[in-house]
């Protein structure tokens, strides 16, 4: 989100309470599947037949409804960040009548009682998640607007960046390669980590520092983070509200770039073979990543990555 944008109570509070009725609706659904339609009157007779299929089927709808209360929870800080968790949402809701009205009053082959339920399933629920998603189309909008500034001449200054250890980055010895990481549950930004901590001395010896930009506002647990990936004191500049990524014109990714076949495949090395896994989200999951070679503060080359499974050679970069 852009610098200072907070996200209003509200959407933050009715993604929470869609999240708590998702979770229990569906475990009503998965624990007891025949209560609801007894409690609106429904007729429970395709339940009792011996070769039903009807109580699996209707649980793993059940199942499904709880699943989106996870992501509405998750989505609940940020609906402007996470919004194709709200997009979904809201087009299941939107489908969930009209396949109503389609079997219950067109083909009749289910219980018209069961309208009762879509209520506070769907139609409560569409003006909040419309809002949010117009919400979310304004923050994003101001973002990609502030970020198109960064082209400008003189707009670029590094002068004044600061690393957490109180150093500006133009005063850093040699040159500095600047690694601007994606959110530190990323497999591929854990691969980054390895890849620069093997690195790491070469690069000193050749008069390259590496400095990490991250999204973390604890200093501590970045800190600690690092070190666990054998950079222990390491330069880094924490940067939540994403500030520097837009200074230095990383955007965030799109579907394909986020989520496409490549990189589905290409994370099945660091992911599984080499053992990063995925971890705990801390920052924004869609930003995307960077490096950057500056001397005096002045870039003097850079890598902007065309989806997040990218992965450059930092040595040759820093050094060639």
């Amino acid at each position: 989100m852009i610098p200072g944008e907070q996200t209003p109570a509200w959407m933050t509070w009715t993604l929470r309470a869609a999240a708590v009725y998702n979770l229990a609706w569906g475990a009503l659904v998965v624990l007891a599947p025949t209560a609801i339609f007894r409690l609106v009157g429904a007729d429970t007779a395709a339940f009792e037949e011996p070769a039903s299929y009807a109580i699996p089927i209707w649980q793993c709808v059940g199942m499904i409804v709880g699943v989106y209360g996870i992501g509405y929870w998750f989505a609940a800080d940020n609906p402007a960040r996470h919004w194709p968790i709200v997009l979904v949402g809201l087009m299941g809701k939107i489908l969930g009548p009209i396949g109503f009205v389609d079997s219950a009053l067109i083909r009749g082959v289910f219980p018209i009682e069961m309208g009762a339920t879509i209520l506070t399933n769907d139609l409560i629920w569409w003006i909040p998640f419309g809002l949010m998603l117009r919400h979310a189309w304004i923050v994003n909008e101001r973002e990609r607007n502030l970020a198109a500034t960064a082209d400008q001449p003189g707009h670029l200054d590094t002068h004044d960046i600061v690393t957490a250890s109180g150093t500006k980055l133009s005063d850093l010895p040699g040159r500095t390669l600047v690694v601007f990481l994606r959110h530190s549950g990323c497999t591929f930004c854990r691969e980054a980590l390895a890849d620069i901590a093997q690195k790491r001395q070469a690069m000193e010896h050749a008069g390259i520092t590496p400095v990490l930009v991250h999204m973390d506002a604890d200093t501590a647990r970045a800190e600690t983070f690092f070190a666990d990936h054998d950079l222990a004191g390491v330069e880094h500049i924490p940067d939540p509200d994403q500030s520097i990524y837009r200074l230095f014109e990383l955007g965030r990714a799109t579907i394909a770039q986020g989520f496409g076949l490549r990189v589905w495949l290409r994370g099945i090395r660091p992911g599984l073979i080499d053992r990063h896994f995925v971890g705990r989200l801390i920052g924004d999951g869609w930003q995307m990543p960077g490096v950057f070679l500056l001397e005096g503060g002045r870039i003097i080359r850079s890598f902007r990555h065309q989806d997040v499974a990218d992965r450059p050679d930092y040595l040759s970069f820093a050094t060639s």
